[in-house]
């Protein structure tokens, strides 16, 4: 249920570092707001690691490039939401060199890496990998909501606050408890069932 704050390590609605948008932590300007990683544990989605090499694979595909460039082309394709760290790039690059998928070459003075015949025809036959991949993250990116989900959150703390404030007046009753959970639990009911829906506004089926 969704008021069931108990089952989450006592997080409770004011989130599991304090206040409703987490203690100490920045605002919504420049990027997601701090208690989002904190709320959803991060970025959730990630490359296993026998996949990495149709995404390096596809990269090299447009043109060849060094390490780190194979990193910055992955970010910008995942909109800025996955950067896969050196310490796997680099590996799958030399393993991709040992297959013969991939091949080390000189341009500008420097060695850059750029994909074979046989890196296009693996990269080929697993090009739905990589489109399903980065498909996943234009669905969920949690940076592309979090402005919006941040107004949500501005209003359950809005509701904490004047909860609060009743209790410190001597407003709060069991009678105006009681009647104050009906409220809430209808919300979430109806917050339950929109979630329910999919992207389009046809009723989905709940799981």
């Amino acid at each position: 249920m969704f008021w069931g704050y108990e089952h989450h390590h006592c997080a409770g609605p004011r989130g599991p570092r304090g206040g409703p948008f987490g203690r100490g932590r920045p605002g919504m300007g420049g990027g997601p707001p701090g208690w989002w990683g904190d709320w959803f544990g991060g970025p959730p989605l990630r490359a296993d690691r026998g996949g990495v090499r149709y995404l390096v694979l596809d990269v090299l595909a447009e043109r060849a490039r060094h390490g780190y460039e194979v990193i910055q082309a992955i970010e910008q394709r995942s909109g800025d939401t996955y950067r896969p760290s050196p310490g796997v790039i680099y590996p799958t690059l030399q393993m991709l060199e040992e297959l013969g998928h991939a091949r080390v070459i000189e341009a500008e003075g420097r060695k850059i890496y750029e994909i074979t015949d046989a890196g296009r025809e693996d990269l080929k036959a697993n090009r739905e990998y990589v489109d399903e991949f980065y498909e996943r993250f234009v669905e969920t990116s949690w940076e592309r909501f979090a402005e919006d989900f941040g107004d949500v959150m501005k209003r359950i703390g809005s509701l904490m606050k004047m909860l609060r404030h009743a209790m410190r007046r001597g407003r709060i009753t069991p009678a105006v408890l009681a009647r104050t959970v009906k409220v809430l639990d209808k919300a979430a009911a109806e917050i339950e069932e929109l979630l329910a829906e999919d992207p389009e506004g046809r009723a989905g089926r709940r799981p």
